[in-house]
Parts: structure tokens; C-alpha cells; sequence
């Protein structure tokens, strides 16, 4: 194993996850923390950590310099980037390469191919993945887009070409919209990306939102089946689920070929997440995007699972070969997760850091708890609200959303104010369990007052 010492250039939840993998894996833990984050758990739970700076992420967790001085100074001999920050920075990973460390992810030439969603669409269709249809490339031009909208048939979706996170996109359903509206994406892009290149694409209507987990040691690749994560609000997800109950399973064993098709195609090393949209009427499912890191839900996979996806990404980058062939990796059950955050459901979501005085997990069989918090921990205001993850398994969907609802219950974190509400209310509601919702289902659903009614009501 070329691991034996890992870096750890993130904080929260990921960075506990990332420690207890490597302890589990005899590898030396090395947690890289800001000036604010001295006290989070995963500094407390590692094996060694070191400050990188003044609590600004630009300042900290984003300096690349501070990063690797301070991997060098504890003779660390790799980086593990977690998610979110520098995880998917090309530049990142070759001055960490430069620097004689192994990068436990893709290579920065995967990573630059596959975060540019034009140049990963365009390997998707040379593995022979379903792309929405859209812009062969780049627009180049407003009237460029109105040309290939009105071919491919509005509505069209105008996305940015870099970037993610909800940014630089914007729905139009005529010539007009689309005149008025693809400048704005544009500026938009450029503002958040530094990037205001656009594609164009059709709009699939109410679509779900399913993604694949794939493995890869950059000669073969596998996959740990689907996920959906149709409930979101303002494109950020929110409750997600493994497996998804709207496939059949003719077109999950597709969805998951497809993906390992293109992880192959690509040399992919590393945990990584083939995004799709899903349409369920015409039963039809389209490659968006890559991520190239591991994700905030890959929990409920590997609930599903039993694999340990941050471990195995940790050997692969490591040097090792898949310690699993594609027939060894089975699904049971049903698996639930639902982001808590430090904010008020009830005040428009706003972030609400403070301090935690006093802290009650939920346990009990098929009960997980992802978090970075202790009692007296004061939350910083400086970066992400996720404060941790709850995931329940059972046999049946119904069973784990009942426990789900009993380890919510359970959780107490006084102190500040969580997102619990939320999902203990879209847990209640019938649609959600039915599993009758997707990605445009969530805003409408609190516009018309549905949590506020059962907030008041309880």
C-alpha cells in the first residue's frame, strides 16, 4: 500500500469519514483544519492535525500553497480532497503530483475532461450514453442557441458549460425567453466560474434525478447501483435514496452498464457519481454530468451495498487493483438519507450557526449518524450549513422511512436550529410515501405552506 500517511484537505462531516476510513485501514490520519475548525471533531478524532490558515476558505482550505506546506511538514504522502473546495480542481491535482503525493481521486486530466459538461457530454456519446439532446459543443452566440432550440424543440434548458451547484442555468419555453435569458446565464456563469461558456439543451419536464455510483482503479470500473435524489430545493438535494424505486429493473441494469461504460472510457480512478435526469413517462434516462469525487450521499450506497467507498478509493489511488468484481457487489434493502443543516425551515432556510449544548445521536441497527459535532462545539458561520447526515436502512422503502422518523426523533442537537423539520414533515406527506415527487416537486410543495402548516400544527 503506497498510502500509510493521508493528508486530509477538508472539514465537517467528509473529513470524519475520511479519518475513520484511514484508521480503519491502518494509514496514519493527518486532518488539515482552519483557524476556525480547531475544534471540530475530525481534528479531534485524528491521528495528528494541522492549522493551514485564517478561517476564509480562500485563506485556508482553498490555498493550495498552505495545503501542500503543510502535508510536506508532516511527511504526509498523500491528499485526500473530500468534497466540495479543491476536490475537483485540475491545477490542484498537478501540484499535488508535482509535489510527490498521490491524489486519492481521478487524474487532473479526468477531471478537467469530465468538469466541463460539454466535453463530458461529448465522451458520453463516444461511450455510446444517452445525452439530452442539445448543442453539439458550445453556443457560440444568442442566435446560435435560438437555431439549435428550435431544432431540438422547446422548452430548452441553457446551462452553464463549467461550474455546478445550480449556477448559470435558466429554463426557456420561447424564442423570446431564450433571447432574454441566455445573457443572464452567461453573466452568471462568468461570476461564479470565470467561465461564460453556455450549452443548450432540451428541457426534460419534471424529470427524476438518478445517479449512478461507479468505482474505478483507471484500468477497469464498477458500479454500486443507483441513487435518487429527485427532492431538491434550489437544485441542492436534500433527502436521497438507494436504491430507486421508479426503475424497473431492465432499465436499472442499463443506467448502471451505461455509467460503467463511461468510467472505463475515461481511465476513471477513484469513487466518482454519473448524474442522469430520468424520464419516467417515456422511461428514458440521459447523462448531465460527472462528478468526479466522492458524494455527500454516498452513505446510502453504501448501506445498500455493505462497501466501504471512501476505503476503496483510498487503495485504488493507492496503487491497488478493484478488490471487487462487479458480481460480488449485491444490493439489499432499501437505504435514506436526509441532510441536516444549521438553519430555520421555518425562516426561509436562513443559516443559523451557534452552539451546541448538548448533543443526542440516534443508534439502534441500520442507524447512521455522519457528523463533525460534539457538546460545547460552536458551529463557525464561515463555510457550508451541513452539520451532518442521518441514514437509515431497512428491508422495504416504507420500513426505512419509519425508522427514518424515529431516529430524527431521537437526534436531539440543542442549541441551533436544524432542518429536521423539513424532513420529518416531507416524511409525513403522502406523495413522498409513495415516492410519487421529482426534482421540481419540492419548491411548490413549500410555497403552499406544507411545512409551516405541520410546524404550527405540531
Amino acid at each position: 500500500m503506497a498510502i500509510q500517511r493521508l493528508f486530509i484537505a477538508n472539514r465537517g462531516e467528509i473529513a470524519v469519514r475520511i479519518v475513520r476510513a484511514a484508521q480503519a485501514l491502518g494509514i496514519h490520519s493527518i486532518q488539515a483544519h482552519s483557524e476556525a475548525d480547531s475544534d471540530m471533531l475530525a481534528v479531534k478524532l485524528a491521528d495528528e492535525a494541522v492549522s493551514i490558515g485564517p478561517a476564509p476558505a480562500k485563506e485556508s482550505y482553498l490555498n493550495i500553497d498552505a495545503i501542500l506546506q503543510a502535508a510536506k511538514a508532516t511527511s504526509a504522502d498523500a491528499i485526500h480532497p473530500g468534497y466540495g473546495f479543491l476536490s475537483e480542481s485540475p491545477a490542484f491535482v498537478r501540484a499535488v503530483e508535482a509535489s510527490g503525493l498521490i491524489f486519492v481521486g481521478p487524474s487532473a486530466d479526468t477531471i478537467e475532461r469530465m468538469g466541463d459538461k460539454v466535453a463530458a457530454r461529448q465522451a458520453a456519446e463516444a461511450a455510446g450514453v444517452p445525452v439530452v439532446p442539445g448543442s453539439d459543443g458550445r453556443v457560440e452566440s444568442v442566435a446560435e442557441a435560438v437555431a439549435i432550440a428550435e431544432q431540438i424543440g422547446f422548452p430548452v434548458m441553457i446551462k452553464a458549460a463549467a461550474g455546478g451547484g445550480g449556477r448559470g442555468i435558466r429554463v426557456a419555453k420561447t424564442v423570446e425567453e431564450l433571447k432574454s435569458l441566455a445573457p443572464q446565464a452567461k453573466a452568471e456563469a462568468e461570476a461564479a466560474f470565470g467561465d461564460g461558456g453556455l450549452y443548450v439543451e432540451r428541457a426534460i419536464l419534471s424529470p427524476r434525478h438518478i445517479e449512478v455510483q461507479i468505482l474505478g482503479d483507471g484500468e477497469t470500473a464498477v458500479h454500486c447501483f443507483e441513487r435518487e435524489c429527485s427532492l431538491q430545493r434550489r437544485r441542492q438535494k436534500v433527502w436521497e435514496e438507494a436504491g430507486a424505486t421508479c426503475l424497473d429493473e431492465e432499465t436499472r441494469e442499463a443506467l448502471c452498464a451505461s455509467a460503467v461504460a463511461l468510467a472505463k472510457a475515461v481511465n476513471y480512478r477513484g469513487a466518482g457519481t454519473l448524474e442522469y435526469l430520468f424520464d419516467e413517462a417515456a422511461n428514458e434516462f440521459f447523462f448531465i454530468e460527472m462528478n468526479t469525487r466522492i458524494q455527500v450521499e454516498h452513505p446510502v450506497t453504501e448501506m445498500l451495498t455493505g462497501v466501504d467507498l471512501v476505503a476503496e478509493m483510498i487503495k485504488v489511488c493507492g496503487g491497488a487493483k478493484l478488490s471487487m468484481t462487479q458480481d460480488e457487489i449485491t444490493r439489499t434493502g432499501h437505504s435514506i438519507e436526509v441532510r441536516l443543516c444549521a438553519e430555520d425551515p421555518y425562516m426561509d432556510f436562513m443559516p443559523w450557526p451557534g452552539q451546541v449544548t448538548s448533543l443526542k445521536i440516534p443508534s439502534g441497527e441500520g442507524v447512521r449518524f455522519d457528523h463533525f459535532l460534539s457538546e460545547g462545539y460552536q458551529i463557525p458561520p464561515f463555510y457550508d450549513s451541513l452539520l451532518g447526515k442521518v441514514i437509515v436502512h431497512a428491508e422495504t422503502r416504507d420500513a426505512a422511512i419509519d425508522k427514518l422518523v424515529k431516529a430524527l426523533t431521537e437526534l436531539k442537537i440543542e442549541g441551533t436550529k436544524t432542518t429536521a423539520p423539513l424532513h420529518l414533515a416531507l416524511a409525513a406527506d403522502p406523495n413522498v410515501r409513495a415516492g410519487d415527487f421529482h426534482t421540481q416537486w419540492l419548491e411548490p410543495w413549500l410555497e403552499a405552506g406544507n411545512l409551516t402548516a405541520k410546524g404550527d400544527a405540531a
